[in-house]
């Protein structure tokens, strides 16, 4: 069993920024599989259901980005799963181009805080992430402004397809092909023509 994580902020005034998509991710999974995630529990939104044929649990911590590894560690202990094999947090990051995705199994928070609170918790660096690409700060902006702001409709578009790309990369991470979806999604948009 899988359980994964789309990293956001609880409450209307964030839906659709920048730093939410970890929940819009998790929102385009739940509706190409019919998967109701409104149930509270383990300080988070969850739904159980079944992706490429795995059993999951699609969950949305409610904690605020900076605690979300306080939801990660309820659910993890409840269900009693290895976040190094079976732990899938999706995520926002500003260095990769609005809509880019990045797959990695371990590595350091970065300078996000909802995975540095992930890694404290877990107790470790070692788990399966999709950072989904919000596109650079422009020069003189606040970086909390940035990622709580919102996509324009171009980006919007963009973001789209990255959604959907995300949920194709999650199909292929629960039927043990992390390695298929790093090589298919690890390379920079500049070099599909080439």
């Amino acid at each position: 069993m899988y359980i994964i994580v789309g990293l956001g902020n609880p409450s209307k005034e964030y839906e659709g920024t920048r730093h939410n998509v970890g929940f819009d991710v998790i929102d385009t999974l739940a509706d190409q599989y019919n998967i109701d995630v409104t149930t509270k529990k383990h300080r988070a939104y969850i739904g159980k259901g079944i992706v490429a044929g795995q059993k999951v649990i699609l969950a949305k911590p409610q904690t605020f980005m900076n605690l979300s590894g306080e939801s990660v560690r309820s659910l993890l202990d409840y269900y009693k799963i290895d976040p190094e094999n079976e732990l899938i947090i999706i995520y926002d990051d500003v260095s990769l181009d609005v809509g880019q995705l990045r797959i990695r199994a371990k590595g350091s928070a970065g300078g996000h805080n909802g995975i540095k609170s992930i890694i404290s918790h877990v107790g470790g660096q070692v788990f399966l992430r999709i950072k989904v690409g919000v596109g650079e700060k422009p020069k003189n902006y606040d970086l909390a402004d940035y990622v709580l702001g919102h996509f324009s409709k171009g980006e919007r578009e963009m973001m789209e397809e990255g959604y959907r790309n995300a949920v194709h990369a999650i199909e292929l991470m629960v039927s043990d092909e992390t390695e298929t979806a790093m090589n298919e999604y690890n390379r920079k948009k500049k070099d599909e023509g080439k």
